[in-house]
């Protein structure tokens, strides 16, 4: 199932962003292209994190953006960006934010497998090692290929 829902055009790397917010829109770029996700899904992302706090950086240097369903989510998608510079988020234990997982689910319980496959990568330390120094969005895609 990741390997289904992460596409080449979903893969950003050494993006520079400013801020956490622009990081965000940008990470959801071509998700928005692809029809994944609505502008308004976007948006709805942006205004729970400016409610809520960065409720969405699960891990150290790691954000998983996303939003309810019903706020634009047309498709099971998954991004991936790896900031050039890493950006602040306000979380006080995970920042800076380097790499992006920009996620959207069309059914709530969608997600779930493809959140535990990724929560298992996430705890490899060779795995969070690749986001670092990965060269290309074919290597990336032929990385999830592979597991």
């Amino acid at each position: 199932m990741l390997q289904e829902s992460i596409e080449e055009a979903y893969v950003q790397l050494d993006i520079e962003a400013e801020d956490f917010e622009t990081a965000i829109k940008k990470s959801f770029d071509p998700l928005v292209e692809n029809e994944a996700v609505t502008s308004g899904y976007v948006d709805s992302i942006i205004r729970i994190y400016h409610e809520t706090g960065p409720y969405i950086v699960i891990t150290k240097n790691i954000a998983l953006p996303h939003a309810p369903v019903e706020d634009g989510a047309n498709k099971l998608a998954l991004g991936f960006v790896r900031l050039k510079v890493p950006v602040v988020s306000g979380h006080g234990t995970n920042d800076p934010v380097k790499y992006l997982f920009p996620l959207s689910a069309k059914a709530s319980e969608e997600h779930i497998e493809l959140l535990s496959k990724l929560a298992d990568l996430l705890s490899q330390e060779e795995f969070i090692a690749f986001l670092g120094t990965v060269s290309s969005k074919e290597d990336f895609i032929d990385y999830f290929k592979n597991q």
